[in-house]
């Protein structure tokens, strides 16, 4: 639950910046007529994102368990590319955003180097694409992690969906008080750390989305036999030698520790060699690149306000 909120509010509060962003640039031209553009394509992207969602959570059902699992792996694959995706460009584009959002603006209103300058000269309905864009990208990618996390921690869809709609409202009232100047936050720690949490959550799904794969047989695990012949090392990576650990006297699965670690680092009391390797080394090579590139930028952005 805590990662389907920080999905929503994270997301939701991206989506309000550059909503925002768009809004007030038009608003601030006199074109009004573009501000309710830009509100077409936000409608049709959250439409968009809300039946993704719905064939996501209902369209696997009369599938086979080997398709479900098969598919629930490859998806929750793509739900973490995307998540580290958005927060590797998040990190690049925070200082720069508003800059090129106003020049996307320029564009589709035809204002600028070879237009006749006038604000008023552009249908502007390429900025209903860009808000579609926009919303779009952001929704798809919350309603795939929403159902990746909501699966590898066995919460409810609508417990989930319920959820993380309460983080997008959050962040809608946000990014409605910075503009409106009733609220100061530093967003650039706001990203960087929340940042650091997916990785830590991401890391957990793709941990769940190795699962799948070997429970769909797509991966050597412990739920197929080795090949007839195979060497020992090849062995050792299908049936119980598979298991990395196997500790549910210890750490039981459905236990409030056993839930809590599972919702959060990913952990689980029975894991596979493949899943912890994935696990770890997802974790070794994403989040101290984050962190190195976060500093990085917040270093140059020091000197640039200094000078």
């Amino acid at each position: 639950m805590l990662a389907t909120l920080l999905i929503g509010l994270r997301e939701g509060l991206e989506a309000a910046l550059v909503i925002g962003v768009l809004l007030a640039y038009v608003r601030k031209l006199g074109r009004r007529d573009a501000a309710r553009k830009i509100w077409l394509g936000v409608a049709a992207a959250i439409l968009l994102s809300l039946v993704l969602g719905a064939v996501l959570t209902f369209g696997a059902y009369g599938l086979s368990f080997t398709a479900q699992e098969a598919i629930g792996g490859i998806l929750s694959l793509v739900a973490v590319g995307m998540v580290t995706w958005m927060v590797f460009w998040m990190l690049r584009m925070s200082r720069g955003i508003s800059a090129e959002l106003r020049g996307q603006v320029d564009r589709a209103l035809g204002i600028g180097a070879g237009a006749e300058g006038d604000a008023r000269g552009g249908a502007g309905w390429g900025l209903a694409a860009v808000g579609f864009v926009t919303v779009a990208r952001e929704g798809i990618e919350t309603a795939l992690f929403i159902w990746a996390t909501t699966r590898s921690s066995d919460i409810s869809p609508l417990v989930g969906f319920a959820v993380a709609v309460s983080g997008i409202l959050i962040a809608a009232v946000i990014g409605w008080a910075l503009f409106r100047g009733l609220l100061r936050i530093d967003l650039s720690v706001f990203f960087r750390w929340s940042g650091v949490l997916l990785i830590v959550f991401a890391a957990g799904v793709l941990a769940y989305a190795i699962h799948d794969l070997q429970e769909a047989g797509f991966l050597p695990g412990p739920f197929a036999a080795a090949p007839v012949g195979a060497s020992a090392f090849v062995a050792g990576w299908y049936g119980d030698a598979a298991w990395a650990f196997r500790i549910p006297e210890i750490i039981p699965p459905d236990g409030v520790l056993g839930v809590l670690l599972k919702g959060t680092v990913g952990f689980s009391p029975e894991m596979t060699k493949l899943e912890v390797i994935a696990w770890a080394l997802y974790l070794v090579i994403t989040l101290p690149l984050f962190l190195v590139r976060s500093y990085a930028g917040r270093r140059t952005q020091r000197k640039e306000t200094v000078k």
